[in-house]
């Protein structure tokens, strides 16, 4: 084997040196530490708005569904306000009344016989 030519000269000025050299390493490893926390924190603090609006978008959109939903109810409703309001002013009428009271819940005067026609019941 061969014996190296390079000689290393260990003196003050170059363990001076190494021991900057070691500062500065560990100088620069505690700020990459320090923006990856700082780094992480940012994303976390923008994750949690993001989150919480994407819920509320899902919300207000569950919420705008069952509005329709309920529009559509009160138009069903509407409806059927009217045409029991209709019924009622024509139960006004004695006769419509009576004739109303005898098909519908078969109702009859003596001696008279009732036939269930279907679809001919008052309206």
């Amino acid at each position: 084997m061969k014996k190296s030519n390079i000689l290393q000269i260990n003196n003050q000025f170059i363990q001076d040196e190494l021991q900057k050299t070691k500062t500065y390493q560990q100088e620069k490893r505690r700020k990459n530490r320090f923006m990856a926390s700082i780094l992480i924190l940012v994303i976390f603090l923008f994750i949690l708005p993001t989150y919480n609006l994407v819920e509320s978008y899902n919300t207000l959109k569950k919420n705008e569904a069952k509005l329709v939903e309920l529009q559509k109810h009160h138009e069903e409703l509407s409806q059927e306000k009217k045409v029991e309001e209709a019924l009622l002013k024509k139960l006004q009428d004695e006769d419509y009344a009576a004739k109303y009271i005898r098909a519908r819940y078969q109702f009859s005067k003596d001696g008279e016989i009732v036939y269930n026609i279907p679809g001919l019941l008052p309206k």
